[in-house]
């Protein structure tokens, strides 16, 4: 059996073309020629891994451009990843490592023929990619044109590119690479389906909200791509100190009280619609494709969630929902993906990134969300826990009691879930329900929705019921 050593990491087949794209990088292991293998960890983010291992093992420096879709006979029996590259400067190449004119290979220059066929599928590939518009980070020449346009865009602000960049996402349609410079560090992001609304999203809430994300610089719309500056502060991945997300609680509040007016133009500009009338019309629909999931279930444990319980669940559902309606708080901008990584804090100010998730909705269901990451980057802790939910209440209790807060805190763990499952279109695609792995995951969701449930039935306030 694999270890668990050896599942968290992955071999990567490296295919390198030169800056002219007539050559590709090769490895000499025997008789025959290899793509250069490396070895990264499985869950991080590949580009960055798979740069860096290329320029230690290799001596290559190179961006990624795509990975590419070869036939399923040549699939490798032992998953290794393939990605195609361009070689953006060489230097120190080690000695098992040769460049070797593509027009001089055949299937028998291979060790693997199977290798050759491959780079044949990728050359064919990077052709229609060089044609496609809507694919621009998978032509070569990408990087130089990128960074002749951040140049242009920093220019005024007083700041140079310095050289150093590191490439983080890649794709043919989407990008995150930070640029150094003579001063704060720059981060150019771009995004394509099914992303792509975070590119309008980005450029309302920058103008709307600049002090809770990142200094806007500029933006490439035929990108779907925008360049800001690097936030001053400390990630909260990077900490586990109470007093840092305690000020985010604040942050997030005071940016939702902020919001509350201008909720119609988020919605325009493509935030999802979580709004308590909307979610209450999903309730049906979305507990029926779960009662389908729940009879396709084949091992107990875990439970099987009955119909009669499903029901039972829908009640429950739709009086929370209900019940935060007549508390009365306003319905904001929210974001259902607050993890720590999202999250920059500095002394002044608290800034708030990735926003493909933006919602309007309840504002306390954010607030759960971003408890729910609290308890899975520190611990269960009941008092560090009250003193994040007092960080963000606060702002909230100087506009209404503390009786009506702390009744939203209450029936805000139901409806969050219940939104963060209802609220997006995968539930409603056959397609992908069909995928084991996804159609586990929703009967998860619905599992943890029904305990949830439960507990807002046991402490639900008589006198507000």
């Amino acid at each position: 059996m694999e270890s668990q050593e050896q599942s968290e990491r992955q071999i990567c087949r490296a295919i390198v073309l030169g800056r002219e794209g007539t050559e590709v990088l090769l490895k000499i292991p025997g008789p025959g020629f290899a793509f250069p293998a490396v070895e990264v960890p499985r869950w991080e983010r590949l580009a960055e891994n798979l740069t860096a291992a290329l320029k230690r093992d290799c001596g290559c420096d190179a961006v990624c451009l795509f990975s590419p879709n070869h036939s399923s006979e040549d699939r490798d029996s032992n998953g290794k990843h393939y990605e195609v590259m361009e070689c953006l400067r060489e230097g120190g190449r080690k000695d098992e490592t040769v460049w070797k004119p593509i027009h001089s290979l055949t299937a028998d220059s291979f060790q693997n023929e199977t290798e050759f066929r491959i780079l044949e599928q990728c050359l064919h590939q990077l052709d229609r990619y060089e044609c496609d518009s809507s694919s621009p980070f998978a032509r070569r020449g990408w990087l130089a044109e990128l960074r002749r346009w951040t140049a242009e865009v920093i220019g005024p602000f007083g700041l140079e590119l310095t050289g150093p960049f590191c490439q983080y996402n890649a794709g043919p349609s989407f990008s995150l690479i930070r640029f150094g410079t003579n001063g704060p560090a720059v981060w150019f992001k771009a995004v394509g389906e099914p992303n792509q609304r975070e590119f309008p999203i980005t450029l309302k809430l920058s103008q709307q909200f600049p002090k809770y994300l990142p200094e806007f610089l500029g933006a490439r719309a035929d990108w779907n791509g925008w360049l800001s500056l690097e936030a001053p502060g400390t990630n909260l991945r990077e900490t586990p100190e109470i007093e840092l997300w305690e000020r985010a609680g604040e942050s997030l509040a005071r940016l939702q009280i902020e919001s509350s007016a201008k909720t119609e133009s988020i919605l325009e500009a493509g935030a999802h619609d979580l709004r308590i009338e909307t979610l209450s019309g999903l309730i049906h629909p979305f507990l029926a494709a779960i009662a389908l999931l729940m009879e396709q279930q084949t091992k107990v444990p875990p439970p099987v969630l009955s119909q009669q319980e499903l029901s039972l669940l829908g009640v429950r559902i739709e009086d929370a929902l209900t019940l935060l309606e007549d508390l009365g708080l306003p319905e904001v901008l929210g974001h259902s993906d607050l993890n720590p990584g999202n999250i920059v804090v500095a002394i002044d100010r608290c800034v708030f990134v990735d926003w493909a998730e933006a919602h309007v909705g309840h504002p306390f269901m954010s607030f759960e969300y971003l408890l729910e990451h609290f308890r899975r980057s520190t611990g269960t802790d009941i008092a560090f826990e009250s003193r994040l939910a007092r960080s963000y209440s606060a702002s909230w209790r100087q506009l209404f009691s503390g009786e009506i807060v702390a009744e939203a805190l209450a029936l805000a763990p139901l409806a969050a879930v219940f939104a963060y499952a209802a609220g997006n279109d995968a539930w409603k695609n056959q397609g992908r329900l069909e995928d084991p792995k996804v159609a586990g995951y929703f009967r998860s969701l619905a599992r943890r929705m029904n305990r949830e449930a439960i507990r807002f039935a046991d402490r639900r306030s008589p006198c507000l019921s």
